[in-house]
């Protein structure tokens, strides 16, 4: 599924602050029109009062200090609403910059806990300033400055890092895409820094799947993944490597209005699909799966759609992702789908033509022309018929 929600409980310690700060950059910005940010799950009834952070233990040394708050993520139970959830990563963090502050002036001559310390007070600040602190945005500038200054790597290279992210999750919030190209090359530059570092890897992976989930921001993303894969590309880590092959189909995909798509596959009866049976008709390419709850339920509106329009010339064709090939062939016989569905058995719930197209959210539409040029890569819902209805207007 496309839209992320907040996770019910993220599952990291303080060294994953950096990453749900981001987290929660990303769905600062989704648009009004993409899947609803989903509520924890209810939490019993007879579950003990709200959720609480402890004070920092007095007697504490600094390694204990470290373990404390990372003791603290994830909470002991479920928060009850995302208020709560949201309380408490605010609780947390006010506290980890309290331990943080104790470490540095207590252990400042040990580097490997100066060295965590900062980054904890780093990270802790960054969301005390996400979730709109008083001043917290400001004192995390200041620290970072401090650290990039000092040239200790890798601390200079996390706070330049935690700079990124911040101004990343500014032009979410303000879909402002002004100072998009710069922070392109600030992130690029820090991944040319470190190939292999993961955490920017992953840094720069949040930032370009942002890009594509707000209105206007689909240039930004395309520089973006011109400018990151070809530095993936040259890392020794394998996994980062493979991202540059994913942008390549994403730069692919995102590419397709005003040109041809390629439509290969298998039908579920074993033979091989025939392209040239769409020439010359509007076609609807469904990227999809049995378990994928907004797959589902777009089935009833196309469904519609197919009745209205296949007799004029309208055909849907189905990618399908599922990994069960027999739950597959049983929901297509029940809900009695008309159109061609290809899915490739050998390929473990994965297809080649998603992979080719770097598809990596379901589900997703592409509307194809009579000429055999993407119009659209963006019909989801009524968005549907009001394209067609267009495109038949002029149909008997």
């Amino acid at each position: 599924m496309r839209s992320p929600a907040l996770p019910a409980v993220p599952a990291v310690g303080y060294r994953g602050l950096a990453s749900l700060l981001m987290l929660l950059a990303i769905v600062a910005g989704i648009p009004a029109h993409g899947q609803p940010v989903a509520e924890p799950p209810a939490t019993p009834a007879d579950a003990d009062g709200p959720l609480t952070v402890p004070e920092l233990p007095a007697d504490a040394s600094p390694q204990e200090l470290i373990e404390f708050v990372g003791s603290l993520m994830p909470p002991k139970r479920q928060p009850r609403s995302q208020q709560e959830m949201m309380n408490y990563f605010r609780d947390v963090s006010q506290v980890a910059v309290k331990a943080a502050d104790r470490i540095l002036t207590e252990a400042k001559d040990d580097a490997a806990l100066v060295a965590e310390a900062s980054r904890l007070k780093l990270q802790s600040l960054a969301m005390l300033g996400r979730l709109g602190v008083e001043n917290a945005a400001a004192d995390m500038e200041a620290f970072a400055t401090r650290l990039i200054e000092s040239g200790v790597e890798p601390m200079a290279r996390e706070a330049k890092r935690m700079m990124v992210v911040m101004d990343v999750q500014e032009m979410l919030e303000t879909r402002d895409f002004s100072d998009a190209d710069a922070l392109v090359t600030k992130a690029g530059d820090l991944l040319k820094a470190d190939p292999n570092d993961a955490q920017t890897a992953a840094m720069a992976m949040q930032f370009v799947q942002a890009l594509e989930q707000i209105p206007g921001g689909s240039g930004a993303a395309v520089a973006a993944m011109k400018t990151f894969g070809p530095i993936f590309e040259t890392s020794s880590n394998d996994r980062i490597r493979g991202l540059s092959k994913a942008f390549e189909g994403k730069l692919r995909f995102m590419s397709l209005p005003g040109n041809p798509m390629e439509i290969s596959g298998t039908l579920l009866d074993g033979k091989a699909f025939d392209p040239a049976t769409l020439a010359g008709k509007v076609v609807l390419v469904d990227f999809w799966a049995t378990w994928c709850g907004p797959c589902v339920a777009e089935i009833p509106n196309m469904l519609a759609e197919y009745e209205k329009y296949h007799d004029k010339g309208f055909e849907i064709v189905g990618i399908s992702l599922d990994q069960d090939r027999a739950a597959l062939e049983a929901f297509v016989a029940e809900r009695k789908i008309p159109w061609p569905v290809l899915h490739e058995g050998d390929a473990g719930g994965g297809n080649p033509l998603a992979e080719f197209y770097g598809i990596s959210g379901i589900p997703q539409f592409v509307l194809i022309g009579r000429d055999g040029n993407v119009i659209t890569l963006d019909v989801r819902g009524e968005k549907l018929g009001q394209r067609l209805a267009e495109l038949f207007k002029d149909a008997g």
